[in-house]
């Protein structure tokens, strides 16, 4: 049984649980400038603090403490540390060049924990889900609100930076793909090319159903109008991109789990393939900073559970190992949602 094949099997048996934030996490060892520099990027002009992507060369062993961490509450997927992947997204730091790179070490690490935790326990089988970040440039929307046709990326500019993300995600040794906190469709579209190129490229088929890698897909819901940053309705979002045989679809990010609800029902209640969720640990305060306990998120998420919307559950923003295990257990009494597996994939 290939990894794709087991992956498919475990979101029948159980909700599998998705771990949860990677930058609340890193904040705890507050790290100087010197951390994010690697013997290479020693006299490298500009400030590198911040570009957490850039750990996994720099603090590899931070990063797979991480992974340890949220494996040990639970995790059945990690995601990889690659956010902001992209060479589109460091060129802010002048380290476009590196991105192969960082992709590639951030699933290595990854996968070595994962293997690791699925050797101690082989009933429950561990998966890496290759990060796929937004960028900071959206292709549908001017920066520029003097010049609305005005677009600071292209569309073969995203694609061409997503083909080089996803081939270090894959070379790496990730078990999944997943495209997060979508804000834009378009940006999503791209990145979703870009996957069928490289796919093409490998000769990997685009079905998980018939041993393909798996393909993830979340969108951000950023405030009470329902909509994505682009203008999209969740159900609008959801037709935009199910023209590809997805694993998944989902939400994660900008609300915390009571206000995804009603979003979320929509997917469940409309996607042909499963369902996953991921929100803040709550709404932040005026400091910026999620107060939210892992009990308190526990018994918002189980809402979704006694609902039956979910198949996959983790959590975003200001979520801890310690979320993730309360989230765990709440999730280990109930059954997935009920999708038809012989869907995903179908026109």
């Amino acid at each position: 049984m290939n990894r794709s094949e087991l992956l498919i099997q475990s979101s029948q048996q159980k909700i599998l649980i998705l771990d949860g934030a990677m930058g609340t996490m890193i904040q705890r060892y507050r790290l100087t400038e010197e951390d994010f520099r690697t013997p290479a990027l020693q006299d490298h002009p500009k400030a590198l603090k911040g570009n957490n992507d850039l750990l996994s060369l720099s603090r590899p062993e931070i990063i797979k403490a991480i992974h340890e961490a949220y494996l040990e509450a639970g995790a059945d997927i990690i995601e990889t540390n690659t956010f902001s992947g992209t060479s589109i997204a460091q060129a802010d730091y002048g380290l476009a060049h590196l991105a192969y790179d960082i992709n590639f070490e951030s699933a290595r690490i990854a996968k070595q924990a994962a293997e690791a935790y699925t050797l101690k326990d082989p009933d429950k089988p561990r998966f890496v889900a290759g990060a796929i970040g937004p960028t900071n440039r959206t292709a549908s929307i001017s920066p520029d609100v003097n010049d609305p046709g005005y677009r600071a990326v292209t569309f073969d500019q995203l694609s061409e930076a997503y083909q080089e993300q996803v081939r270090g995600l894959l070379d790496g040794g990730s078990d999944a793909l997943l495209v997060e906190t979508i804000f834009d469709t378009l940006n999503a579209k791209a990145a979703l090319f870009a996957i069928q190129e490289v796919f093409e490229e490998k000769g990997i088929p685009l079905s998980p159903e018939e041993g393909g890698v798996p393909v993830m897909i979340s969108g951000t819901i950023t405030d009470a109008s329902g909509r994505t940053l682009s203008g999209q309705t969740t159900e609008a979002f959801l037709i935009s991109v199910s023209h590809v045989p997805l694993f998944s679809i989902g939400l994660n990010c900008a609300l915390g789990a009571k206000e995804l609800r009603p979003y979320l029902k929509v997917l469940s209640e409309n996607a042909p393939f499963l369902v996953s969720a991921y929100p803040n640990a709550g709404l932040p305060n005026e400091f910026g900073q999620y107060d939210q306990g892992a009990e308190e998120m526990a018994d918002q998420v189980e809402e979704f559970l006694k609902e039956g919307f979910v198949n996959i559950l983790g959590g975003c923003c200001g979520t801890t190992p310690e979320h993730i295990s309360a989230i765990a257990k709440a999730a280990a009494k109930y059954k997935p949602r009920l999708v038809e597996l012989e869907k995903i994939g179908d026109d």
